[in-house]
């Protein structure tokens, strides 16, 4: 068997020209990757995409062909790429960004036998498990073990009272979901809940109906540069108390958007974005030691993101599950692709940027509470504030 690895990422003219027949050879890996590279989710795409780019010339000796296609941060095409994908009978899938465009693909491609490593956060996308979602994976951290992190560190900050400005989508849903049970076994009261949409020009409204409730801290729950919005928002009405954002804030877009009124916030991020902050030993570091320096030699300096590290992290998982999945069958072949299924379900103990995999049937997640620090934004930066060994 031939295994030489080529991984290839084209300019969006290029992707509509290009199909996996016309270039893959025979017993070759195909990967279809779809991610928002324009849209109001472009800013976690790029970083996915920018990170398949790095890929090396071989992973596991195999030969795989990367095919990445623009979604445009829309549910529609991110459906229309999958079965694109299914079409050309491609071996894996990777994809959406956000976890609406991931939840919507998992539906696309129910049936078809064909794994998923998504990039969404919320936890939804993986639980609960039944025959459509034992196809899945996913590189982020769940929701719930991020809204854990944050809970405790509000806990830790006497916060009684809690007011939620979240998206009016899946990803504010799932937070909403996780925060209101955490917050009543800690003994706080969520006092006000206002939603709003990623395209909004204003939240005032929604401002002022949480700071009448004069809640000691807020939660905002979006993603990307949009959750700079209410933060900033929250700042200009005078809020004093502590303001909290979700890991899908946690690019250097938001920070730049969101200025110095971000300053002074927290949230919970994938222990990448700060590792040369972590203690010695921490489980993740020595991944991140390897990934971003080669990201930002290519991307710029502080052009890490949490996005990134977790694209790069499906290079990771294949390295474990290629070799094993082909001891059973061929590329191109259901038998393969089940085969693929199976060996990413048992991935053990493998350390990654975003954190420390052990998948089980139950678990397509597998990350523990070594996939998360808290942050804090100082002078525009990232501050690490607390790390869970």
């Amino acid at each position: 068997m031939k295994r030489t690895l080529r991984a290839i990422c084209f300019s969006s003219a290029a992707f509509a020209a290009f199909t996996f027949g016309a270039a893959a050879q025979a017993e070759t890996v195909n990967v279809g990757v779809t991610v928002p590279t324009t849209g109001p989710a472009a800013i976690l795409g790029l970083g996915a995409r920018n990170a398949v780019s790095l890929f090396p010339a071989k992973v596991a000796g195999f030969d795989v062909n990367f095919r990445v296609l623009d979604d445009a941060s829309d549910i529609t095409n991110s459906v229309k790429n999958a079965k694109q994908f299914l079409g050309d009978k491609v071996d894996l899938i990777v994809g959406s960004s956000t976890s609406p465009q991931s939840l919507a693909i998992i539906e696309a491609i129910a049936g078809s036998q064909t794994p998923l490593i998504a990039l969404g956060a919320s936890a939804r996308i993986v639980t609960p498990m039944d025959d459509k979602k034992k196809w899945v994976f996913k590189t982020a951290a769940n929701d719930s073990l991020m809204a854990q992190a944050i809970i405790e560190h509000m806990a830790g900050k006497n916060v009684k009272t809690l007011g939620f400005i979240g998206f009016g989508d899946a990803y504010g849903d799932s937070w909403l979901n996780e925060m209101k049970p955490l917050a009543e076994k800690h003994n706080i009261k969520m006092v006000a809940v206002e939603r709003f949409n990623p395209k909004d020009q204003s939240v005032t409204g929604q401002v002022l109906r949480v700071t009448a409730a004069h809640p000691d801290a807020v939660l905002v729950a979006g993603s990307g540069t949009p959750a700079a919005l209410p933060h900033a928002t929250l700042k200009e009405r005078g809020y004093k108390g502590l303001i909290y954002q979700t890991h899908g804030a946690a690019t250097e877009d938001f920070l730049r958007v969101g200025g110095k009124a971000l300053n002074g916030g927290y949230l919970p991020v994938g222990p990448n974005l700060v590792w040369e902050q972590l203690p010695d030993g921490y489980a993740t570091k020595a991944a991140s030691a390897k990934f971003v320096p080669l990201y930002e030699s290519k991307f710029g300096a502080n052009s890490r993101s949490n996005f990134a590290a977790q694209a790069y992290d499906v290079l990771l998982l294949l390295e474990r599950a290629l070799p094993e999945a082909a001891k059973k069958a061929k590329p191109g072949t259901t038998e393969f692709r089940i085969a693929l299924r199976d060996a990413l379900e048992n991935i053990k103990d493998l350390p990654a940027n975003a954190g420390v995999f052990n998948m089980t049937p139950a678990d397509h997640s597998g990350l523990d509470k070594r996939a998360r620090v808290i942050v804090k934004i100082q002078d525009e930066k990232w501050v690490l504030d607390k790390a869970e060994q």
